[in-house]
């Protein structure tokens, strides 16, 4: 069992490198929807909502992994270097600027999912 797992994380990581936008939005996308049917299950539901998992889903492959490849890369040319003060600085920027801005969009979108949307 140990070889199969061994070799199955071989792929993934050179799919990762060769691929690395997709890999992480079809990783993402499926992990997201794993959480999702868990917390339905945890909460009680007898049926899971297919159309929220699927709607969850496609927010983090549609929209959370392609925003998060792309400002990594965008503070990666700001920020050169790995060290700790480089480091520090883009996790600095991310949490104070653009973290509320993706939870605003994530907030919205799964309200408008679990039909919440503005009440006059």
């Amino acid at each position: 069992m140990s070889n199969i797992v061994k070799e199955a994380w071989r792929k993934y990581l050179i799919q990762l490198q060769v691929h690395p936008l997709r890999t992480k939005a079809i990783t993402a996308g499926v992990l997201a929807g794993c959480s999702d049917a868990i917390a339905q299950k945890i909460s009680g539901v007898k049926k899971l909502q297919l159309k929220r998992l699927l709607l969850l889903m496609l927010f983090d492959f549609g929209y959370g992994v392609p925003f998060g490849h792309f400002l990594n890369k965008f503070l990666d040319a700001i920020f050169k270097g790995r060290d700790n003060k480089s480091v520090a600085k883009k996790v600095l920027l991310e949490q104070l600027i653009f973290s509320p801005w993706i939870n605003f969009l994530f907030m919205t979108y799964f309200g408008l999912v679990e039909n919440h949307g503005v009440q006059s």
